[in-house]
């Protein structure tokens, strides 16, 4: 687990307790405690990672997905140029590799 403040940690146990009280699995509610406190930490500038290394959510239509998320999946496909390409260039790379 990164180094967290004080505050992030109170943050990260509010958010697990919040979960658990929604029925969520003990897994799950740490999960998304971690997930929110670190994107918090992110958005604050607070870590050097400033993007992630997701994909988004699967059910989520490509032309709704971040350029870094299209960009991690062109990663996952092998496709060269991506680094290069605009959002909807990757779109149609993503597209023909998959067919």
């Amino acid at each position: 687990m990164p180094r967290w403040s004080d505050k992030d940690q109170r943050q990260y146990e509010h958010i697990k307790e919040s979960q658990r009280d929604s029925g969520r699995s003990e897994a799950r509610a740490k999960e998304v405690a971690a997930r929110t406190v670190n994107k918090q930490r992110r958005e604050e500038g607070r870590t050097p990672n400033t993007t992630t290394q997701g994909t988004g959510n699967p059910n989520t239509p490509l032309e709704d997905r971040t350029v870094d998320a299209l960009r991690n999946i062109a990663s996952n496909l092998n496709i060269s140029g991506r680094s290069k390409m605009r959002k909807r260039e990757l779109i149609e790379a993503i597209r023909s590799r998959r067919s």
